[in-house]
């Protein structure tokens, strides 16, 4: 395999804070010989394990982006044992251009991995994550929250591991995270995720869902922040106290594919239940409205399984394969 193209103007074995940039070449119309600048800081003291902490994944999801810059800014190296890489905004040009692809190659960095060093800008960053940043650390947290076209109850996140050892610890990481719920999910296409390239290398990995509609609010980036303070505990980095959520975290389970609702048709979407919401097998959960006439009977969509309204599609059109209702369901219940 060659080598990256991207180089960092930090050292990442370097003691103390640093601030800088992975340089990524892009020759363009704006600039012949330019570059992709993605913000990196690094914080590190002494031995100790690595957290790789990362937003932007996708560049309409901020509550991660938004927690990661503030803790690049707050964190200082007395109150780091071990090391810090702090990257809020992974894929750099979706994040300037609020979506969730990259304008310059239409790349959905969470899809691309382990990716290429010589294939487009996307699959050149996901390479230097795989190749170059996930094999330093032991643990790894990917901020998510619904972007444009989903919203979610929040929760964090871990999934199903063929090392039982390394699934539980996944799981304990997600528990202590602080939201309210904590999934265990089923992920459709998982083979070109980034959770799958960290998870493939034995590291901890948590990922969240952390609201949605291509915004964030006070709450929502209150337990992003939340979320990274007790994760930098979990991972033996930095010292103090877990902030706690109000009650014990609540465990939901995608057991597999019926958990997500799709649509067959294309119109206007009329959800009959809200976020959190529990349906039972056979209940309404959604209408779909042809647009093109009236005096036309909605399509009815009923849930296949039991289980609770754990994510939404945002807007209100609808077309034929979007995901418009994802439930969840509590193990023991």
């Amino acid at each position: 395999m060659q080598a990256t193209t991207i180089t960092a103007t930090v050292d990442l074995e370097q003691q103390g804070k640093q601030h800088g940039f992975l340089k990524l070449p892009y020759s363009s119309d704006h600039s012949a010989w330019g570059c992709i600048m993605i913000p990196i800081t690094v914080i590190k003291n002494g031995t100790g394990p690595t957290a790789l902490l990362t937003g932007g994944n996708h560049g309409d999801e901020y509550e991660g982006m938004t927690a990661l810059y503030k803790l690049a800014n707050s964190l200082e190296t007395g109150q780091v044992q071990g090391r810090v890489i702090i990257i809020p905004a992974m894929n750099y040009p979706a994040v300037q251009n609020g979506s969730r692809t990259s304008p310059l190659d239409r790349g959905n960095l969470n899809r691309s991995f382990p990716g290429h060093p010589g294939g487009s800008m996307t699959e050149r960053i996901a390479d230097y994550f795989s190749r170059y940043l996930v094999p330093l650390c032991d643990y790894a947290l990917d901020i998510h929250s619904g972007g444009k076209t989903l919203d979610f109850i929040p929760f964090s996140a871990a999934h199903r591991l063929s090392d039982p050892a390394q699934e539980a610890a996944c799981i304990e990481g997600a528990m202590l995270f602080g939201t309210a719920n904590v999934m265990v999910m089923f992920e459709l296409d998982s083979a070109s995720l980034y959770d799958t390239a960290v998870e493939s290398q034995g590291k901890v990995f948590v990922t969240t869902e952390l609201g949605g509609g291509g915004t964030s609010t006070p709450e929502t980036i209150g337990l992003a922040e939340r979320g990274v303070h007790n994760f930098l505990l979990f991972a033996g980095i930095t010292g103090g106290d877990y902030l706690h959520a109000d009650t014990p975290p609540r465990l939901l389970d995608m057991p597999d594919g019926s958990c997500y609702m799709m649509s067959e048709h294309k119109g206007l979407l009329e959800l009959c239940i809200s976020l959190g919401d529990e349906v039972k097998k056979g209940d309404l959960v959604a209408r779909i409205h042809q647009l093109e006439r009236t005096g036309q009977a909605p399509v009815e969509y009923r849930a296949k399984r039991h289980g609770i309204l754990a994510g939404r599609r945002h807007p209100a059109l609808v077309d034929i394969g979007d995901t418009f209702a994802v439930l969840a369901v509590e193990p023991n219940g």
